[in-house]
């Protein structure tokens, strides 16, 4: 199959690469001169693990090409993905949907045949109606079908997410439309991997309500968290007790300082306000969202009671600031809420991170990078673990402590246990919901 991929950032790089992998001959397309520059130099604009070996591989085998000709790339495709941004609009929290709708248009005046226009991007219910009405619009004699195709990749396994997916969300409304996307498909049909497809509105609700689901029980358990502070329980025995439980499952129950990330923010946002247009609103949602502000908010009050009530002239060290493991990613981390109340407060902060520097130079001003974690807790009044980078999974924790003003652990991640910590040298230690 021919495929034309508009977008390159990361759903569109990462479909556009495993596509190709398939056998397919994917034409990735981008706007940004500077961006298609360094993939055709073989470059990757974004760090997700092996995405740079596989892009590598079936460029080699001329099944993987960039350029910024949307023309050409759509001239003689069998799919057209829409792999643009739709950012939280300000003001409303909805998903702005002006690249979609210029990227629509676009393809309209480029397609010759019959071709399949497939939205890949996350787009509020009754988006591919409006994408249809747009190219019919732009172009009355134009053969086409729209489908919806969401994405359901983590950052830091996205290839193995696409390889080896839960399953493929496809909406569409014609049989000829659905043909084509099971033949796209058709590598992960053989292997019998689930191949859902429905209408088009059921797909854009599939992707909505997945989302703002995980974002419900990361919260949940974060409430729970706080309380087993107050009643002295364990929260990870807690979500050990009822993950087992078959009908809930362990995964997403991980106390910590809130999600974020590309995903989850944008997503439950845009899902309460369609429940607003629609006057149904989305109660649950709305919560989540509240709820986890207060949680980011609640962290930085560990902090400041490890720092005996005042972040004024205290040193802090920092591990990790990327919204999760694996990933460049700084959107909505909740790093961008504590660091800079701690700065705020008058404190000096290291930081380190495997791969956080390159945004977070500019999101993050005024603080100072360390090479390691023994670097940056160098003379510091205490060590924060805010990211669970396997490089801060087993640390020396005596040579931590040792390098430490005043020994004292604030581990939002509960990597460690406290007993471990107190050994190791530090006079105190502070978990989440513990």
């Amino acid at each position: 199959m021919r495929i034309a991929m508009i977008g390159t950032g990361y759903v569109g790089l990462v479909s556009g690469v495993c596509f190709s992998d398939f056998g397919h001959d994917v034409v990735c397309v981008d706007k940004a001169d500077q961006k298609i520059d360094m993939l055709q130099d073989g470059e990757v604009p974004i760090y997700e693990p092996g995405l740079d070996t596989l892009m590598a591989k079936n460029v080699a085998a001329g099944r993987l090409s960039f350029t910024t000709d949307l023309k050409a790339a759509v001239d003689g495709a069998d799919a057209v993905f829409i792999a643009v941004g739709t950012p939280t609009r300000r003001g409303d929290g909805h998903a702005d949907l002006t690249y979609v709708m210029a990227a629509a248009g676009e393809i309209a005046n480029a397609i010759t045949d019959y071709t399949v226009i497939v939205t890949k991007s996350t787009v509020p219910v009754g988006t591919n109606r409006k994408v249809h009405e747009v190219v019919t619009a732009a172009n009355p004699k134009a053969a086409f079908d729209v489908a919806s195709n969401p994405e359901f990749l983590r950052e830091g396994a996205a290839i193995d997410d696409f390889m080896r997916p839960d399953r493929v969300v496809v909406g569409v409304e014609s049989d000829r439309a659905a043909e084509v996307m099971a033949e796209i498909y058709r590598p992960l049909y053989l292997r019998d991997f689930p191949i859902l497809t429905t209408d088009l509105e059921s797909a854009e609700m599939i992707k909505y309500a997945a989302n703002a689901f995980l974002a419900t029980k990361i919260t949940f358990i974060n409430e729970i968290a706080g309380l087993c502070e107050r009643v002295g329980g364990d929260v990870k025995e807690v979500a050990r007790g009822i993950g087992l439980d078959g009908r809930i499952g362990n995964k997403f129950l991980h106390a910590g300082p809130g999600y974020g990330g590309s995903c989850f923010p944008k997503d439950t946002a845009a899902l309460a306000r369609i429940g607003q247009e629609h006057a149904h609103p989305m109660q649950i949602t709305e919560t989540v969202i509240r709820v986890n502000d207060e949680v980011k908010k609640r962290m930085t009050e560990k902090i400041r009671d490890a720092c005996d009530d005042s972040f004024n002239g205290k040193t802090v060290a920092i591990l990790g600031v990327t919204f999760k493991p694996n990933t460049d990613d700084m959107r909505d981390a909740p790093s961008l809420t504590i660091v800079p109340a701690l700065i705020g407060g008058g404190a000096k902060v290291r930081v380190v991170d495997p791969q956080g520097k390159a945004e977070g130079e500019a999101l993050l001003p005024g603080v100072e990078w360390a090479e390691d974690p023994y670097e940056a807790a160098k003379d510091a009044d205490a060590v924060v673990l805010l990211t669970e980078w396997n490089e801060f999974r087993a640390l020396n924790l005596e040579e931590l402590a040792g390098a430490m003003k005043t020994a004292r652990m604030v581990d939002l991640r509960n990597i460690y246990a406290e007993s471990k910590a107190l050994k190791s040298g530090f006079e105190s230690y502070v978990g989440v919901g513990r």
